[in-house]
């Protein structure tokens, strides 16, 4: 019989953390969990460059401000393919229930979309959601057969009532938009993912890199996020930066961080010294 003993590691080997799953929305599978914007950016080449370097597979498009169709005109399309990316229209720049649906409708006559992005704006200054026209524009869209990823207020009661409303994804604030203020209210956050049953992720306020860690160590499905790249003094670096982050808080998450302590715990055992 042997009279090895077991590693001092192997209870920590045993112990393993649960297996990551992929995104999905609306039923189709993603691997990256960085959704990336298309405004802002000096040149549609370098938001393609930013998106290749991000590792995205989701890209916003904001219909009332980027040019889809105009051959005259550059493209997005003519330099992020959506045949390689999913285009996820959004209604940036809406103040009322009545533009975000029309400005969706139009949407979906132009291209065929069905899954969306709506935010429907409170005031200019804040950029925060009118949570009252969200909610009544929600809810028309999700009648007309939309798939509707839905830009929130980090309420927890609001962010419920939209998922029993059928909203397929989950979009609180972070801070508000542009702001690069970074997750303002973690405990909130929290509390939305904690009683979510679709994705949860976080959309306005990312500022760097650590703000996108922070959001996936909450446990956020995912992190949209668009000032952050297009406004970085390198958006090529930067957005390549995200991608790292957004894998590495996912990561973070899923094995677990250790508990906060009041006082020291040595890192070597004090029993048994000489």
């Amino acid at each position: 019989m042997s009279n090895a003993t077991a590693s001092p590691n192997t209870a920590a080997s045993e112990t393993t953390s649960p297996p990551d799953t992929p995104l999905v929305i609306a039923g189709k599978e993603y691997s990256s969990r960085l959704i990336i914007g298309t405004g802002k950016y000096a040149s549609y080449q370098q938001n393609a460059d930013a998106a290749e370097a991000s590792g995205a597979e989701i890209v916003t498009v904001a219909i009332r401000r980027v040019n889809l169709t105009d051959p005259t005109q550059p493209r997005l399309a003519d330099f992020v393919d959506p045949a390689r990316y999913t285009y996820l229209p959004n209604t940036a720049g809406c103040f009322t229930g009545e533009d975000a649906v029309r400005t969706l409708r139009l949407a979906r006559e132009a291209g065929g979309w069905k899954l969306v992005k709506l935010e429907v704006l409170g005031d200019q200054k804040t950029l925060y959601p009118d949570m009252r026209e969200t909610l009544r524009s929600a809810e028309l869209l999700i009648s007309e057969g939309f798939d509707v990823m839905v830009y929130c207020s980090d309420d927890p009661i609001m962010a419920r009532e939209l998922e029993q409303m059928g909203c397929c994804a989950i979009m609180p604030l972070g801070a508000p938009i542009g702001s690069g203020l970074g997750i303002q209210n973690p405990v909130n956050i929290r509390l939305i993912k904690e009683q979510a049953n679709v994705p949860v992720l976080v959309d306005a306020g990312v500022g760097t890199a650590s703000d996108a860690a922070v959001a996936m160590e909450l446990g956020c499905d995912g992190v949209l996020m668009n000032t952050a790249i297009a406004e970085a003094r390198d958006p090529i670096r930067m957005a390549r930066a995200m991608k790292h982050a957004v894998e590495a808080g996912r990561d973070a998450y899923l094995a677990g961080r250790m508990p906060k302590k009041r006082y020291a715990d040595p890192s070597s055992p004090l029993a048994g010294l000489i």
